[in-house]
């Protein structure tokens, strides 16, 4: 089978080996030249390094264009490629999620409108132009959130808290930023831990899942920040139902799942969902704790359609892991002079991972969530999840960056 990867996701999170054959697969990778660099040396394949000044289906046509070639399959790992990859496969007559069904996955105004319409609670929403037509007369009385309607990870989101002033503020944003109005939504804010649900979905079927509570929020740690991290909590039928609700309606079918949900006592509001793998250390804990390494069978799923899912019920998950990062984009100075308050939190015996980088590394300028780039993340697991949740607290008010007088630009 002849294989294309759209190559975004450094090498390392995905372990693209663990789910293809490489030897028995005939596998190209084409990515920008940073994503190619990730790749093991020993690694059977191809390596295709594209431009990166148009998009990757754009730039992919235009190497095939030169070189012909077909291709059984067409993979992103990626959720900032998926549609690439959709389009790709609909052009050249690949089998795979089309770009209609993956837009459901991707813009969350049509992912929100279906989910309600299957009869699951979201908050109530807009697009902005909408919103701007009403001048900010909108069904609900707290505050509005601003969002792109296909952004991820928190990027360009802003809250505004006060009704009477949310308006005014919105408009002076789209001025300031010079903001694209068709790109926006707005939608009600709804005060509530946030949970995340992770897992693998078998023609239209959850084959495996796991929930989790987060530690701080994605905002917090874009725009303030503050430190970011989740515990594992018990995955009840009833929520396993809830989400399998949310996937049938955004028909994600198959793959891997990243939902969140926002709890409004004990009622999950949808928030959003993707058709990939969680950021951060999700994938991490969560082969820690089921055995399931998320990114192989996903992978395994595109490629062979089945899963051997005999081993995927043998093990209950061990409860207690959980996982933290602390933000370096935010921080004042460029270069890493250290931690202050953790001497003791770094020796504690719940410690599973601890990656911390060198004083006098530089600080990454971008916002990640990466292990190896954040200037602080690291794995736990206790007894119980409720203790997890605690320690994590704990790390999150006494922790900080160390600021030195001077700073590098």
């Amino acid at each position: 089978m002849k294989i294309l990867i759209l190559h975004r996701v450094p090498y390392p999170r995905i372990e693209y080996h663990r789910g293809i054959d490489h030897e028995l697969h005939d596998v190209t990778y084409f990515g920008k030249q940073a994503a190619i660099d990730t790749l093991p040396a020993q690694l059977r394949c191809e390596r295709v390094v594209r431009p990166g000044a148009a998009s990757a289906s754009d730039e992919a046509l235009t190497w095939l264009a030169d070189a012909p070639q077909c291709f059984d399959r067409i993979i992103s790992m990626s959720e900032y490629e998926l549609l690439d990859a959709a389009r790709l496969r609909e052009t050249l007559g690949v089998e795979g999620a089309s770009f209609k069904t993956l837009t459901l996955s991707r813009n969350k105004l049509q992912m929100k409108a279906a989910v309600q319409a299957s009869g699951l609670r979201v908050p109530r929403f807009m697009s902005l132009a909408c919103y701007l037509d009403l001048q900010g007369q909108v069904p609900w009385t707290g505050a509005t959130v601003l969002k792109p309607h296909s952004g991820a990870s928190s990027a360009d989101v802003s809250i505004h808290p006060q009704p009477s002033h949310a308006f005014e503020e919105i408009g002076r944003k789209i001025s300031d930023q010079s903001l694209s109005i068709e790109d926006f939504q707005v939608e009600e804010f709804i005060a509530g831990p946030i949970r995340h649900f992770d897992g693998l979905v078998l023609n239209g079927r959850i084959v495996t899942l796991q929930a989790s509570e987060y530690v701080g929020t994605c905002l917090g740690y874009m725009e303030r920040g503050t430190p970011l991290g989740s515990w594992h909590l018990e995955s009840t039928l009833q929520m396993r139902d809830w989400v399998g609700k949310a996937l049938q309606a955004v028909q994600i079918d198959n793959g891997a799942f990243h939902l969140e949900a926002i709890m409004d006592g004990d009622e999950p509001v949808f928030l959003e969902v993707g058709n990939r793998v969680g950021g951060a250390d999700v994938v991490a804990t969560y082969e820690l704790a089921t055995g399931i390494h998320l990114p192989s069978l996903e992978l395994r799923i595109h490629v062979d359609g089945k899963l051997d899912e005999s081993a995927l019920s043998e093990r209950q998950p061990d409860l207690g892991y959980g996982w933290f990062v602390f933000p370096g984009h935010t921080h004042p100075e460029r270069i890493y002079q250290g931690l202050d308050g953790a001497e003791e939190l770094r020796t504690s015996p719940f410690v599973v991972q601890w990656n911390e980088l060198q004083s006098g590394e530089l600080l990454p300028g971008h916002v990640t969530y990466s292990a190896f780039e954040a200037p602080l993340a690291g794995i736990i697991k206790t007894t119980k999840p409720q203790q997890t949740r605690d320690w994590m607290h704990t790390l999150f008010s006494r922790v900080r960056l160390t600021q030195s007088l001077t700073s590098v630009a």
